[in-house]
């Protein structure tokens, strides 16, 4: 069955950005010259994705209007002759059919999702973390939709991390089907030490089966006193068993300020305008940092 919808959960408050999250959604910080949830919305599109639903809290207005109409701005632009600008704002607001929901209170991912359960109705979904930028040529949940197509049962992205990261994210029990794709029959949200199983860590990017939202109104609410996506997947994962997909393309942690600063130089080295600039200037500071005092 196609994935045609989408849900994008971006409610959280950005607490490891802060100050520069107070006033505006970690969401809409730049990478360059776009904010990080038009990279995710473009990686939505550009999967086939048809619909997408994104779930944000008070305060949050912005994303709604970046994927807008500017008339006034539009115009101006027209006027200017800087037609090709004009019409790439212009496009933004129709990308794909996007809808918004709020989540009126902040009690976790699980809950977020289960906000858009009317949205999605009894079809497969994609969800794309706000907090997660992937860059590559092949769009990461374009991979996932590939994998849940060939084995009808849910799939994440997912990558081997650091000892001290996987403690942040999940832990997953894993074996290989080939290549790049594994079984998970098994997932621990944020575990001690004791209770790592691998390395394996599920990195911003799912594909589930509608029935994920009936396990979502059963389950307790877990770590932090919030109702845990994983925890509902670890059920699935359990039951059925879902397809762990190691994908390819770079991720960039948003709500992270090196991660920040990593999509900035990274995507800024590559972009037409400023590319050839930054790379000397790189090149520059470089050699400052290795001269001797």
């Amino acid at each position: 069955m196609k994935i045609r919808k989408a849900v994008i959960p971006a409610a959280g408050l950005g607490t490891r950005v802060l100050p520069a999250s107070k006033s505006m959604p970690k969401e809409m910080l730049p990478i360059v010259d776009k904010p990080a949830i038009q990279y995710i919305v473009e990686e939505a599109v550009r999967s086939g994705i048809e619909e997408i639903l994104i779930i944000t809290n008070r305060g949050k207005g912005i994303i709604e209007d970046h994927f807008d109409h500017s008339f006034e701005l539009e115009a101006t632009l027209a006027e200017k002759g800087r037609h090709e600008l004009q019409q790439e704002l212009a496009g933004l607001a129709h990308l794909a059919n996007i809808f918004f929901i709020r989540q009126k209170e902040t009690r976790g991912l699980g809950h977020a999702v289960l906000c858009a359960r009317s949205f999605i109705g009894d079809e497969p979904f994609a969800i794309l973390y706000g907090d997660d930028v992937i860059i590559g040529d092949d769009p990461c949940i374009g991979q996932l939709c590939r994998a849940y197509d060939e084995f009808g049962l849910g799939a994440v992205g997912i990558k081997q991390v650091s000892r001290e990261a996987v403690k942040k994210y999940c832990s997953l029990d894993v074996s290989l089907i080939r290549d790049n794709l594994l079984k998970v029959t098994d997932m621990i949200e944020k575990p001690t030490e004791e209770q790592i199983i691998s390395l394996y860590s599920i990195l911003g990017r799912c594909v589930l089966p509608p029935e994920i939202f009936g396990i979502l109104e059963r389950i307790p609410y877990g770590a932090g006193g919030e109702l845990q996506l994983t925890d509902a997947m670890a059920v699935l994962a359990r039951e059925r068993s879902v397809v762990g997909v190691d994908f390819t393309g770079k991720r960039y942690d948003m709500g992270n300020k090196l991660g920040i600063l990593e999509a900035n130089i990274e995507v800024g080295l590559k972009h037409p305008e400023i590319g050839e600039g930054l790379r000397q200037y790189l090149k520059e500071l470089a050699g400052k940092l290795s001269a001797p005092d």
